[in-house]
């Protein structure tokens, strides 16, 4: 199966570009992306599990989530939502967090701008995602964002097809 994957990172204008697609309609992957009970079961790489404690999906509301490892470490992020375009697109700032949302200090801060476009039956998504400065990119690229949000990926693939 070919999902025309694309994952290009660019460290000196500091964005990573991803593209694939779902053999599934816009809606259900939409779906997939906005509700915490489904981004439960694919965000992240396993064996490493997302927990929501709070979703506020509207601009200006946030996902305040953690990841937690199979024995038992914990990250909390806070993703504030800048932008929707409902069915369409949304555009998120993500930092790492306190179980309260609080900003770690020193934690970057990654904007993502997600757009989903239907192509007959299947959607394709474009995510976006820029920081503001290169060493937090390094950083990213250093500690295997692209083979945890591949993973991550995968796993949505996965869900979409048995739900």
């Amino acid at each position: 199966m070919t999902n025309n994957f694309v994952f290009e990172k660019d460290l000196s204008a500091k964005k990573i570009h991803v593209v694939r697609e779902f053999n599934a309609p816009i809606e259900k992957v939409w779906k997939a992306w906005t509700d915490p009970d489904l981004l439960e079961k694919w965000w992240g790489p396993k064996p490493w599990v997302a927990k929501t404690k709070s979703m506020d999906f509207r601009v200006g509301g946030a996902w305040l989530y953690f990841m937690e490892g199979p024995e038992g470490q914990v990250h909390w992020s806070h993703v504030k939502f800048t932008a929707i375009e409902e069915g369409s697109r949304f555009a998120a700032d993500a930092v790492f967090s306190d179980e309260n949302g609080n900003s770690t200090p020193g934690a970057p801060v990654g904007h993502w701008d997600n757009q989903f476009i239907a192509i007959g039956s299947k959607t394709k998504v474009v995510v976006n995602l820029s920081f503001d400065d290169e060493a937090t990119i390094k950083m990213m690229v250093e500690m295997g964002f692209e083979g945890g949000f591949t993973m991550g990926l995968n796993q949505l693939e996965e869900l979409l097809a048995t739900a």
